[in-house]
């Protein structure tokens, strides 16, 4: 076991020891620990969290080329939390999100257009009021499906204050203490080859097209997108990383075939790939090593 993953065992138990402590003194009469010893656990646990969010990538993936793949979705999308505005993209290197990257739909339809945050009204929506949901995931490569789950459910979004607010204090952190899949709700980790794997998230529930073990083909259609785990909205998240273990992974960077990587709120549409695959995963075909890592679009 890596140092990174029982780091982030640890952390887990330290932050489920405060909070056995906190209800043993509400709840169990003469509960002999002071309650202010229920802070050290919950301290130290910040301690590992601070430590592993701060630990980037190393020299060898902060130092080489982005991988080059295909773009995951097909169509207009926007970025959010893009590696091209800042790294790491979502301000921790935890869970090899170092090089992560976030986006949304954006039809050209006014009718179809994406819902505007809230301040307070509607605090919630419904999934489908999103143009990203439902939307269609492609393998970005040749590969071999490592994980794929899609048994959890696709959640009202979190849109407004209210909602953000909640999703902040009390979801999240709910979600952090559970475990990684947990936070990256329903996905899927795909093996590039070359030690790249490909992570999904937030794929809709009951979605797959694959299973563990299948080989796929670059363009071949594995999932859908969904608002599964800790999102605010319908929305894809993808990254590169050097291993199918959430906790253990640390983040690689990427460049999407005539794509690049579209900065925060760029806007970029992705066309079918020549040569895509659209039929069912095969069980027989060597996997495919990633291509030769090429440069990275700045926007």
């Amino acid at each position: 076991m890596s140092i990174r993953k029982t780091a982030m065992i640890l952390f887990r138990i330290l932050q489920l020891a405060f909070l056995a402590m906190v209800l043993a003194e509400l709840l169990v009469p003469g509960y002999p620990i002071a309650w202010a010893w229920a802070f050290l656990p919950l301290l130290l646990s910040l301690v590992i969290g601070l430590t592993v969010s701060r630990s980037g990538p190393g020299q060898e993936a902060a130092g080489r080329p982005p991988v080059e793949v295909d773009p995951p979705v097909r169509g207009r999308w926007s970025a959010m939390n893009s590696p091209a505005t800042k790294v790491p993209s979502h301000g921790t290197h935890g869970y090899g999100q170092t090089y992560a990257i976030d986006i949304v739909a954006e039809p050209a339809a006014s009718e179809n257009s994406r819902p505007a945050f809230a301040k307070l009204w509607p605090v919630v929506r419904r999934s489908r009021a999103f143009p990203a949901y439902d939307e269609p995931l492609f393998a970005v490569a040749d590969a071999t499906v490592v994980h794929a789950s899609d048994w959890m459910r696709d959640h009202l979004s979190r849109n407004s204050l209210p909602a953000l607010a909640y999703l902040m204090l009390i979801e999240g952190a709910v979600r952090e203490i559970s475990g990684a899949r947990w936070i990256v709700g329903n996905h899927v980790v795909l093996d590039l080859g070359d030690g790249v794997y490909a992570m999904y998230a937030h794929v809709r529930r009951g979605s797959l097209k694959i299973k563990p073990g299948d080989r796929v083909r670059a363009g071949q259609q594995i999932a859908r997108c969904g608002n599964s785990g800790n999102s605010t909205e319908p929305h894809v998240h993808f990254q590169l990383m050097d291993g199918p273990d959430l906790d253990a992974a640390r983040g690689i960077p990427f460049t999407w075939s005539e794509v690049g990587v579209p900065a925060n709120k760029e806007t970029f549409t992705a066309a079918p790939q020549r040569g895509a695959g659209n039929g069912a995963p095969s069980h027989d075909r060597p996997a495919h090593e990633a291509p030769p890592p090429g440069g990275a679009h700045g926007a």
